[in-house]
């Protein structure tokens, strides 16, 4: 998104047509008086449904740089916008005004170390929001502390194994995504490896780590030439928070229970039959081709 935002409206509509004339089936013209053949009565048929969008508000340019994130409060009265340096707060009634509530940007933009990735609400609680940084760090805060959050409430950010430390290691800490749990209690933060689940009540370390692309790690260097290192993901963890769910390469996501780490992968594809035929080993030849879909 750029430095403005969208409110649309979509419904989905059902378009008709009517694939008779009221008239013969001759196909000459003739008046409403006199025709030929015998009188066949139009009709209406339902066609496929087409969805589209109808902008409703349009809030002011309160960004300089691409906005990142959008999350509405739990008040229903207001949401916030992020972008790599701040965040502001916006009244859905008030679309030309935005409060700065966070903002990282330097006097000096050499000094600048880390920007903002991704922004939530708490799901109860509507003074609270954590906000994610490229340095790896989750930052909770209270807005009513202050009116311009400098100081947060809460940080968290795992500490880095000892002899890790690589050339890659502030690239692949990066959090592309932040979301809170249904009952508020936990956070989940995707970085460029892995999935990570925490728990509001203790800051040094996640309650569970899950492995998502690990299998990449000794490809760090390929990945960085050809860029897709910088690659974005997003996460999200179920209603009751018993599994999380995240996103992959090749169409699929991956699925963990929160509590045992036993993961399940999903593929998204346009011919489910091609997936069952690659889950059976059987190929239009009558030879095994080996594929499966992990599980």
């Amino acid at each position: 998104l750029g430095g403005g935002i969208r409110g649309p409206n979509t419904p989905n509509k059902s378009t008709h047509h009517a694939p008779m004339s009221g008239l013969g089936d001759t196909g000459d013209n003739v008046n409403a008086y006199s025709f030929t053949g015998a009188l066949r009565m139009p009709s209406v048929c339902a066609a496929e449904k087409v969805f589209s969008a109808k902008c409703r508000k349009q809030f002011g340019n309160a960004h300089a740089y691409h906005i990142n994130s959008l999350s509405v409060n739990s008040d229903c009265e207001t949401y916030i916008s992020a972008d790599d340096l701040r965040i502001n707060l916006w009244h859905l009634e008030r679309e030309a005004e935005a409060f700065t509530i966070v903002d990282i940007k330097p006097e000096n933009m050499e000094d600048l170390t880390e920007v903002v990735t991704s922004a939530e609400f708490h799901p109860d609680h509507c003074h609270l929001f954590a906000y994610a940084s490229s340095k790896g760090s989750i930052r909770v805060a209270d807005m009513r502390r202050n009116a311009l959050c400098k100081n947060h409430a809460q940080m968290f950010e795992s500490p880095e194994a000892p002899g890790t430390k690589s050339f890659f290691s502030e690239i692949i800490a990066s959090i592309s995504d932040v979301k809170f749990s249904a009952d508020g209690r936990f956070l989940l933060s995707r970085d460029y490896l892995n999935l990570k689940l925490w728990d509001l009540r203790n800051e040094s370390a996640p309650v569970n780590t899950f492995c998502v692309h690990e299998h990449l790690r000794s490809k760090l260097c390929d990945l960085y030439e050809s860029d897709l290192i910088f690659d974005k993901f997003q996460c999200a963890p179920n209603g009751g928070g018993s599994n999380v769910a995240t996103g992959s390469y090749g169409n699929q996501f991956r699925c963990f229970d929160a509590a045992t780490g036993v993961s399940d992968t999903f593929e998204v594809t346009k011919d489910p039959q091609r997936l069952r035929r690659a889950a059976k080993g059987v190929t239009s030849g009558g030879v095994s081709s080996g594929k499966s879909i992990s599980g």
